[in-house]
């Protein structure tokens, strides 16, 4: 039986310790994880940090990323590796949207809805969040968010408040 690949969507984001060698250091682990291949990621972005109660500008700034790529991976195994990946790099869970050494978030996988205890795809936030929208439209000028339209269309609507750095995983190295 031929394995199905799957196109998926993958954002990062850091805003503890050296932020941008853990992004760096996680979409290595993430492209060189089994079942991954065509591993292109976005450049870095910064921006401020976004809390339960919004911006905190007193906050450390994040460092964000999207990164797309094929899978042979089902969504949950692809988010078991995801969430290794982000225990590897120190992060814990005790705060919603507090800080953290690393947060990765499945943004789309395949054309597929998905909705349960564990998961919830396309992500349900993505189309308000320019430190998405901004690294995925540098990466996919075209990009469509299912259910939502046009990135550009949405980082209109929404305002871009990101500083765009430098690419993070050069996709002929992986």
């Amino acid at each position: 039986m031929i394995a199905q690949v799957t196109q998926v969507l993958i954002a990062f984001g850091a805003n503890l310790g050296d932020r941008g060698e853990t992004i760096i250091a996680a979409q290595q682990a993430l492209a060189d994880a089994p079942g991954i291949s065509e591993f292109e990621a976005s450049p870095l972005h910064e921006t401020i940090a976004m809390t339960i109660d919004g911006p905190d500008p007193d906050a450390p700034r994040y460092l964000n990323a999207v990164a797309r790529a094929t899978t042979t991976l089902s969504a949950h195994a692809l988010l078991d590796i995801m969430q290794r990946i982000e225990l590897d790099h120190g992060r814990v869970r005790d705060v919603r949207w507090g800080a953290r050494t690393l947060d990765l978030d499945l943004i789309l996988y395949g054309g597929r809805v998905i909705k349960d205890e564990r998961l919830q795809v396309p992500h349900p936030r993505a189309h308000e969040r320019d430190f998405v929208l901004s690294p995925w439209l540098a990466l996919e000028p075209g990009a469509v968010l299912m259910g939502h339209g046009r990135v550009t269309d949405l980082l209109t609507r929404i305002g871009d408040t990101t500083q765009p750095l430098t690419a993070a995983i050069d996709p002929d190295q992986t």
